[in-house]
């Protein structure tokens, strides 16, 4: 079986796309959990091509599932194989040989001019992470070492108060759990300070089993964590998306783990709320 997936934006680092596509198709499509072999990345005519593979058990006897992942220009998209047979490989191959990647003329364009003030933070941020992360430890969402997603939130407003809330859901993790912060800021240069007045993390049933909120099992208070963060406004002029850069000497509980892309160092990347970056939607 070969599926062809259609494209979409690229998250500015191929191993990324090919996680993320991983998680969502392999994963949570077919159910295969087993952890992919990755081939060392690949450049055709701009494109970076990452190719992973993995067998697993199912009614027929032993199975391999590979995903080609293509990320380049500002769009992803990926190719997946699922096969019992060596016989199948020849096909495969020349189905993804077959495959012609195009470079996109683009006129070179100025990137728009950087706003770094207070008021140019103003409004919901958000950022996804997919695959792997820290150790089991319940009181950091971050770290539910499952498959799955964690998604997190800042809402700056004009009046100097800020909410900020995460959600983290793992595919073989009975509860999704959902952290509800709010709490002040305030802005000096280029640093911005988070002052937490209320910080609560909560455990929620999966309804049906699936990525929907049941009911709330427990709320526990969590330690307000008062951090000083530089910020820098970035446009990736790939994706024409800017995105809010937070900085930080150590990683933090509530935004988790340092991003993998290293634009910037220890930095985590919050884009505007679009089509392609939903808000949280919550329970109730």
């Amino acid at each position: 079986m070969i599926v062809l997936y259609e494209s979409g934006e690229s998250s500015g680092n191929a191993k990324n796309d090919f996680e993320g596509d991983w998680q969502q198709f392999m994963v949570g499509q077919f159910g295969i959990k087993s952890k992919p072999q990755i081939e060392p990345a690949k450049n055709t005519d701009g494109w970076e091509v990452i190719t992973g593979g993995a067998a697993f058990e199912n009614e027929q006897g032993t199975s391999v599932a590979a995903l080609n992942t293509f990320s380049g220009f500002g769009k992803t998209f990926s190719l997946a194989a699922i096969f019992n047979g060596q016989d199948s490989v020849p096909v495969i191959e020349a189905f993804v040989s077959s495959i012609k990647l195009s470079k996109p003329e683009t006129s070179a364009q100025p990137d728009p001019a950087i706003d770094n003030s207070a008021s140019s933070i103003l409004g919901t941020w958000g950022m996804a992470t997919s695959g792997t992360v820290r150790s089991d430890d319940y009181k950091n969402p971050y770290s539910v070492n499952n498959y799955g997603y964690s998604k997190a939130q800042y809402t700056f407003n004009s009046n100097g108060t800020y909410s900020f809330v995460s959600k983290t859901f793992r595919m073989t993790f009975d509860k999704i759990l959902l952290v509800r912060e709010s709490g002040t800021f305030q802005v000096n240069g280029n640093n911005i300070t988070i002052s937490p007045q209320k910080s609560l993390i909560q455990a929620w049933s999966k309804r049906e089993g699936a990525d929907k909120w049941g009911r709330l099992l427990t709320t526990q208070n969590r330690t307000p964590e008062k951090v000083t963060y530089q910020f820098t406004k970035h446009y990736f002029s790939g994706i024409q998306v800017w995105n809010l850069v937070l900085q930080a000497q150590k990683a933090t509980e509530r935004d988790g783990p340092f991003s993998s892309n290293t634009t910037f160092p220890n930095a985590w990347y919050y884009a505007p709320i679009s089509s392609n970056n939903p808000v949280i939607e919550l329970p109730n």
